[in-house]
This record gives structure tokens, C-alpha cells and sequence, in this order.
């Protein structure tokens, strides 16, 4: 199942379904408990009436048992024999006993048995004190008060069999007899609810399941109707090769609008990144073909004419060439993600370092750096040489009369300023040096300009040293180029 709208509307579905199922299970428990408890209560009710008659010493073929309400009764005594039993009753199962044929107890007939009228042998009638709260009273007997014992079972009572709730309650005569009067209440009520309840869940659980599954696959394909569109457009893009395409994007504003708008931003920065590569491949092949060429020229002319040999031309050639390939391939490897050695290094120390090897420079280089003060940074020692050489070449081929180089500390780094007096750097133009191959002034020579390298090689290493490269105005009017790099510690 590979379609997200399948596996989102199967699995909505799975959820409801077992949901509902649990659900209706619960229903069903809590239906089928509230029934059969109100059935026991109804049992309960004819079993107290039976037993308060028998602790009135009713004789038992005068108990009143509800028959015309079909609650089946059964009486049985200590032994467990069936004294009485309520009319029409035929069979009974769940009460403890299956009899139904009342068989007289002695000791129960004596205590019932004084005569018909209803009067005890004091010669009292039944009406004083018959509602004696489950308490026993002088001459009656007495009904336990306590919670009935309940069972289920069935009864066949005029030939109809049918399953009964049934409440047990014990009642005592005034001769000391302990009976247990078993009374019924039929559980139709509870078994139609529950299998109508049932009946309508099994019906409409499958019509309900189905209709989630269709309104989920509906909404889901409508959903992502727009990423089907995005889909395509990538796809044609990928065949075309076009990066100035862009997806479309919906007007919502949920995730996969979200989407679309990082898709289009995604290619932007791929169209503007191969369109780096591609600048720089040109410009690399151009800068390359003129040293080429003149060192070819040089060699040639040498091989047929010796005496016509430039070989201080050749020489320089070949070390601009040199230097050339150094800084594309140093680029290269910055462009790679190559992350710069993590040595502790003393940047004062590597400032003068770096002064002190400029001896053909036609400007000295003034160089300030405190006595006190710790600058010790983490890093590649050969990088970040590069980066100070790179930013005195700049100052001495832009500088009329004075370069200079400062250390300070600042909020958690070192700041190394190169400064110069020349002509600065135009406010508009502050962030296009540092992008490969420009030069501002095209009229100067390269190899007085250089191929443009030198601050864009500058600003890459200083930004995977978590450090940062900004130009601005010299107070002596020239450019002031600060580099920060966070300290070692």
C-alpha cells in the first residue's frame, strides 16, 4: 500500500473501528449491568413481601406471590426442601434447588398451622405490628435486613421457559423456622434491549466505518492535490534542467503551503549557487588562459630564438600561475565544507610573523599590538596566515603611503584591522569585493590587481573559523578591513 491517501484513510478507519468497538462494548456492559440491577431490585421487592408474610406466619398456601406479574417464588426451608412455590411455576433452575412440589415442613406447619383466621396463639390478630423493619417484636417473627444474595437462572411457569433474576432473602417465624424465599424477575426487558442495542451497532458500525473511509480518502486527495503539483513541476524541472522554474505554491497557509515555499527557496539558492559554479569555472578558465598562454608564447619564442628568452617574464608567470591555482584549489576545498585544524595559536604572534616575511613590500607595514593581552584564537595556522597575507596585499596594492595592522580584544574575540590610505571602498561596492573574481578598478593590470581571490578566499575562512570579515572607512580615508575570530577560550 504505497498511496499516502490509502494508508491515511485505512488507518482513520482502524481507529474509528476500534473506537466504536470499545465504545459499544462499554454501551453494552453499562446497559446490560443498569438492566439486570433493576431486575434484581424488582426480585428483591417480591422476596421481602414473600418474607414478611412468612414472618407474619402466613400459612403457606396464603402467600400472596405476584403470579398475575410473572415473578416465579420458591420457599425452601433450612433443609432445602421446597415448601411452597408460586402458582403455574413448572420448572425452576439457579435457586439452589430444582424442585418445584412444596413437601410440608413439620416444625413449619406447626408454627403456621393454628388456624385460618390469621391470629396467633395469644389470640392476637396479624394487624399490630406487622411492618416491624426487620426487627423481631414479641409473638413475630423477623426478615433479614441484609443484602439478598442474587443469581441468575430460568423458570418454565405456564409452559413459557424464560431467563429470571433472582433475589434470595431469609426470613424467620416466631416458632424459630429460618426459610429463604427465592424470587424472580425476568430478564426479557434486559436481553431485547441489548440485542436491539447490539443488532443496531452491527448494522451500523460497517456503514459508518465505510463512511469514514471515504470522507478520509476524499479529504486526503484534496489535501494533497497540491503536492501532486508540486511533485510534477519538480519532475519537469529535474528533465528540463530549468532552475528558474518554481513550484507552485497554494494559497493556504498550512504545511504544504509551508512546503512549497521552502521547494522555491531551495531552488533559488541552487540556481543562484550553479550560477557561482558557473562564473567561477569561466573566470577561473580565463584567468588561468592568459598566464598560460603568455608563459607558451615566452617558451616558444625561446625555443626558436634563445637569445630572445624572457626568463624573468617566464618566472613571474609561473608563479602567478602558481599563486592561481593555490587559491582555486583552497576554494575548492572551502567549498567542500573542509573544516579548518582546531590549534591553539597566539594571533600577535602570527601577525608579525607574517610582517616580518614582507620584506619586499613598497610600503612598510606599522604594526600595533598590545603588550598586555591574550590573543590566542583556535583554528588552521596556515589558513589564517593566508587571510592576514591576503588582507596586507590588498592594503598595500590599493595604499598611497601607509599600511597599518592593529590587535584588540573585543566581546569574546580578537579583532585584526588592516587599514590604508588609499581610495576606500565605494559604501555600494563593500559587499561585491568579497564575491570572486571582481576587481573594482578594471582598468589595473593583473598582475598588479591580482584575479580578484584574495578576500573572497578571506571572508570563507574566517567564516569556518565562526569568525566574520567587514570593510569600512579608514579615518585616514582609505579602507579599514576588520576581522573578528572568537577567542580559544
Amino acid at each position: 500500500m504505497r498511496s499516502v491517501r490509502a494508508r491515511a484513510a485505512l488507518g482513520a478507519t482502524v481507529v474509528v473501528a476500534v473506537a466504536l468497538v470499545g465504545a459499544g462494548l462499554a454501551v453494552l456492559l453499562v446497559l446490560r449491568a443498569n438492566l439486570t440491577d433493576q431486575a434484581g431490585l424488582q426480585a428483591e421487592v417480591v422476596a421481602r413481601e414473600v418474607a414478611g408474610q412468612l414472618a407474619l406466619d402466613v400459612p403457606y398456601d396464603r402467600l400472596e406471590m405476584r403470579e398475575e406479574e410473572d415473578h416465579p417464588v420458591q420457599v425452601t426451608d433450612e433443609d432445602g426442601r421446597v415448601v411452597a412455590v408460586s402458582k403455574d411455576l413448572e420448572a425452576i433452575s439457579g435457586t439452589g434447588t430444582d424442585q418445584v412440589t412444596p413437601a410440608p415442613s413439620p416444625a413449619a406447619g406447626s408454627s403456621t398451622g393454628s388456624g385460618d383466621d390469621g391470629r396467633d396463639d395469644d389470640g392476637r390478630g396479624d394487624d399490630d405490628g406487622d411492618d416491624n423493619g426487620g426487627h423481631s417484636i414479641p409473638g413475630r417473627g423477623e426478615v433479614d435486613s441484609g443484602e439478598p444474595d442474587f443469581s441468575n437462572g430460568t423458570a418454565t411457569v405456564d409452559g413459557d421457559t424464560a431467563d429470571y433474576r433472582f433475589a434470595s432473602v431469609r426470613a424467620t417465624t416466631s416458632a424459630g423456622v429460618t426459610l429463604t424465599v427465592h424470587a424472580g424477575a425476568p430478564l426479557a426487558a434486559e436481553q431485547e434491549a441489548v440485542g436491539t442495542v447490539r443488532g443496531a451497532m452491527l448494522i451500523g458500525l460497517p456503514v459508518l466505518l465505510l463512511v469514514v473511509a471515504g470522507v478520509t480518502w476524499l479529504v486526503t486527495r484534496r489535501a494533497l492535490r497540491p503536492v501532486e503539483g508540486i511533485r510534477r513541476e519538480m519532475a519537469a524541472i529535474t528533465a528540463s534542467e530549468d532552475l528558474s522554474r518554481r513550484v507552485p505554491e497554494p494559497g493556504s497557509r498550512d504545511e504544504i503551503a509551508r512546503l512549497a515555499r521552502t521547494t522555491n527557496e531551495t531552488l533559488t539558492a541552487l540556481e543562484a549557487s550553479v550560477d557561482r559554479q558557473r562564473r567561477f569555472v569561466a573566470d577561473a578558465s580565463h584567468e588561468l588562459r592568459s598566464p598560460i598562454a603568455s608563459l607558451r608564447t615566452q617558451l616558444e619564442v625561446g625555443a626558436a630564438h634563445p637569445e630572445l628568452l624572457d626568463v624573468p617574464g617566464a618566472v613571474a608567470d609561473t608563479v602567478r600561475l602558481q599563486a592561481l591555482a593555490a587559491d582555486l584549489l583552497l576554494l575548492a576545498r572551502l567549498d567542500v565544507g573542509e573544516r579548518p585544524g582546531r590549534t591553539t595559536l597566539d594571533l600577535g604572534a602570527l601577525v608579525h610573523e607574517e610582517v616580518s616575511q614582507r620584506t619586499g613590500d613598497r610600503i612598510p607595514v606599522a604594526v600595533s599590538v598590545p603588550d598586555s593581552g591574550v590573543f590566542e584564537v583556535a583554528g588552521s595556522r596556515g589558513q589564517l596566515a593566508r587571510v592576514i597575507g591576503n588582507l596586507l596585499d590588498n592594503a598595500e596594492r590599493h595604499a598611497e603611503r601607509a599600511v597599518a595592522v592593529s590587535l584588540r580584544a573585543q566581546r569574546g574575540g580578537v579583532v585584526v584591522a588592516v587599514t590604508d590610505d588609499g581610495a576606500g571602498v565605494p559604501p555600494d561596492e563593500r559587499e561585491r569585493i568579497f564575491e570572486r573574481f571582481v576587481r573594482l578598478d578594471d582598468a589595473r593590470t593583473r598582475d598588479e590587481g591580482g584575479a580578484g581571490l584574495g578576500l573572497a578566499i578571506a571572508r570563507d575562512v574566517a567564516a569556518r573559523h565562526g569568525g566574520r570579515l567587514t570593510v569600512d572607512g579608514a579615518p585616514e580615508g582609505g579602507a579599514r578591513f576588520e576581522l573578528w575570530l572568537p577567542s580559544a577560550g
